[in-house]
């Protein structure tokens, strides 16, 4: 097959229903699909069997590997919708499990709905006493998200009544389960980071605040929840929700497609998140913010970001979905200054590096050419370093935030009758066959 040998066009103007493929002389046709919005798509799924030919798509950054009605994304523009509602909207007037209700249900509850499933998910926030256990197991010094990838694949062996996936009823008591209780996981796992003793949930405080309370109570003494700080961490919590289909989402409906019980699924995409790549980023921010030092630093370090041949990269710039303004950091920009407003934070050299370097990207002509952005990630890092989290429990912040789109999208591909087991193809490059040689001939 040569270059030469293969074109591929759209049938019509405006939108095209078909796409014709001329491959070695010989013509083919393939059905071109339209969503509710975004681009369109070119139905590829008989390739193979009328063409013999695959596709090469490192990353899949072109191909559309699911039908979704969850969340829209368009980099272009900026624009993040769930289920039609723009992030902004969300963010701002919503709470987190509101949003969990929209995300798994697809509609806005009403205040009947909205009560009940609050209800049902507080009452699910504790865990099996025997799990308090299960920690110690662990290193003292193990990293968080290590003790989060073991204990949430543990949960289907203490939870093994609500791991039918053929069962409605069941795949409903895993999703309120892995809401309800990943916080209290993550609360634990931070505990046993910093060697305190473990704080149950209480059923009067809200999702955001019942987890801060579980992460800085003590037995000692009282722990009074800050409502700045609360909204904080709840629109943290909302801006990290669901991401369309991005590595670990994309990792957990794999996993699940092969039929893998949801508890293991969320496992395999809470270690996809542990990634630098993806859910590590803020934690990166933060260590390059440790790394530039000083604010007397800050110029070297931007002329080696501008230097092509320097290896050196300002984490928490720009974004590979978002070729403008990532509509998330916009909230998250306005969140950390709330924050670090409420608790007086003025004199802490990471953050000066970090507000010094925010006015330089949005400033200098270099970050506005190549759109290079304060992105979701460089604002959430200096909020959750002011709200007190190490950089250890960043990402592990992201996954209780991200459990319940993994689960929205579990959930939907579970549902889908057009579902299959997923199974990419390849382009290889190795040895063609050979005949095997004994050793004494080598």
């Amino acid at each position: 097959m040569t270059e030469s040998a293969t074109k591929l066009e759209f049938g019509g103007k405006t939108h095209a229903s078909t796409a014709k493929l001329e491959l070695d002389g010989k013509n083919y046709e393939f059905k071109v699909r339209s969503g509710s919005v975004g681009p369109d798509v070119i139905d590829i799924g008989s390739l193979y069997n009328t063409t013999g030919a695959f596709t090469y798509d490192p990353g899949f950054t072109s191909t559309a590997s699911c039908e979704s009605a969850i969340t829209f994304i368009d980099g272009d523009a900026g624009i993040l919708l769930h289920r039609g509602y723009p992030i902004d909207q969300l963010a701002e007037h919503g709470d987190f499990l509101e949003v969990c209700y929209l995300l798994l249900y697809g509609e806005l509850p009403t205040k009947a709905q909205k009560d009940d499933f609050d209800y049902r998910v507080t009452r699910h926030t504790m865990v099996h006493e025997q799990m308090s256990r299960f920690f110690t197991g662990f290193r003292r010094d193990a990293h968080p998200m290590a003790v989060m990838c073991g204990v949430v694949g543990a949960l289907s062996a203490f939870y093994h009544d609500s791991t039918d996936i053929s069962d409605p009823y069941q795949r409903m008591v895993a999703s309120m389960r892995l809401i309800a209780k990943m916080p209290t996981i993550a609360a634990m796992a931070y505990k046993y980071h910093i060697g305190q003793p473990f704080i149950y949930p209480k059923n009067e405080l809200n999702f955001a605040a019942n987890f801060l309370h579980m992460c800085f109570a003590v037995p000692c003494e009282e722990y009074k929840i800050n409502p700045v700080l609360a909204r904080a961490m709840e629109r943290i919590f909302i801006l990290h929700a669901d991401h369309e289909q991005n590595a670990s989402t994309s990792t957990v409906r794999l996993a699940g497609s092969s039929g893998a019980n949801p508890f293991a699924c969320i496992a395999a995409g809470i270690a996809c998140l542990w990634g630098p790549a993806h859910g590590g980023a803020n934690e990166a921010a933060l260590n390059m913010l440790g790394e530039i030092g000083h604010v007397d630093n800050i110029p070297e370090y931007i002329a080696r970001a501008k230097d092509k041949n320097d290896p050196f990269r300002l984490m928490g710039f720009g974004h590979r979905v978002y070729k403008n303004y990532d509509p998330r950091a916009k909230i998250m920009q306005k969140t950390a200054h709330e924050v670090l407003g409420e608790l007086g934070i003025k004199d802490d050299p990471l953050l000066d590096i970090a507000m010094e370097l925010e006015k330089i990207a949005l400033t200098d002509s270099y970050f506005i050419e190549k759109k290079l952005y304060p992105n979701v990630d460089f604002y959430s890092g200096i909020t959750l370093k002011a709200l007190g989290f190490p950089t250890t429990m960043f990402t592990v912040l992201f996954a209780v935030a991200r459990t319940v789109g993994w689960i929205a999208q579990w959930k939907e591909m579970i549902e889908d009758p057009h579902q299959k087991i997923g199974r990419p193809r390849q382009l290889y490059t190795g040895a063609p066959e050979r005949d095997y040689v004994p050793i004494a001939k080598r």
